[in-house]
């Protein structure tokens, strides 16, 4: 029998799947494996026309061609909704609703342009810049419905520390206002932000662990917030440090001799890619 462990695997098609994916999503299966519980798949396909058919189609090959199996996902039995993102509006409108009455939310005209340009302090290439609450109003709660010419942020409670215990990098903690700021939850396009999207699908699909990459640590302390102003019990977090190249940077999509399916057509084996790599789960 499966324990209640539920982890995840949660690709977005805007590109073929790279190295680094592979050795965090690896990481994702080893653990759930090793606690007996099951392993999802979810495919988040918000992001606009970036998003291509034949990238899903290349997520489920690649995966299988490295040695992945999971559980749950569009695949499984067919395909259907409740594991691709595009799918589930509903559920994100609900969420949007229900901060937005509470007063959580304010509307925002600023472009990511606007914001750095309005910033004197320079930021961390692979996160998001501190907004300088150039739209964030008073104490008067906003409750119009989201529109396509605004973005919609989470106006987060500045000078709070927010921590978590990360099952790979130990203690962390983020201060509101200082390490991140006001946040988008609800984009000028009518989707729904990262931060929110994530928050409802792990809740919703019983996910007790979300393991990801370390890029992703301050990304925690925001959904943490999202998770207590919707009344939801967050799951634990791992967050696995990120592949760098001989130059110690960041191995990203754009090297794109390090994509699964180049590896595998330069006759790579998932066996010898996987050498070295840790084992996540002792740790």
């Amino acid at each position: 029998m499966k324990s209640a462990y539920r982890g995840r695997l949660a690709p977005s098609p805007t590109g073929h799947l790279h190295l680094e994916h592979a050795r965090t999503f690896w990481a994702a299966q080893a653990r759930a494996r090793a606690a007996g519980g099951a392993l999802v798949l979810r495919i988040e396909d918000l992001d606009g026309p970036r998003c291509r058919p034949e990238f899903t189609a290349a997520i489920f090959e690649d995966l299988r061609w490295f040695g992945f199996a999971w559980d749950e996902g569009p695949d499984v039995g067919g395909p259907h909704a409740p594991h691709v993102q595009s799918g589930r509006m509903e559920a994100y409108r609900a969420a949007f609703g229900r901060l937005r009455d509470a007063g959580r939310l304010f509307p925002c005209a600023c472009s990511r342009r606007d914001i750095q340009q309005a910033l004197s302090a320079p930021h961390a290439a692979d996160d998001e810049p501190v907004y300088p609450g150039t739209c964030r109003p008073g104490s008067a709660p906003h409750r119009a419905q989201p529109t396509p010419r605004l973005s919609w942020r989470f106006r987060v409670p500045g000078g709070e520390a927010v921590s978590f215990a990360d099952g790979w990098h130990g203690p962390q903690s983020f201060v509101a206002g200082r390490d991140f700021g006001d946040f988008v939850v609800w984009r000028h396009d009518g989707l729904p932000g990262y931060q929110l999207a994530c928050v409802v699908d792990d809740a919703a699909m019983g996910i007790t662990e979300v393991v990801r990459g370390a890029d992703l640590l301050v990304s925690t302390a925001r959904q943490l917030l999202l998770y207590r102003a919707l009344g939801l019990a967050p799951p634990a977090f791992f967050h696995c440090p990120l592949l760098t190249d001989a130059a110690g940077v960041r191995l990203a999509k754009r090297h794109a001799a390090l994509s699964l399916r180049a590896l595998r057509r330069s006759g790579a084996s998932p066996e010898a890619l996987r050498a070295g790599w840790p084992d996540f789960t002792r740790r």
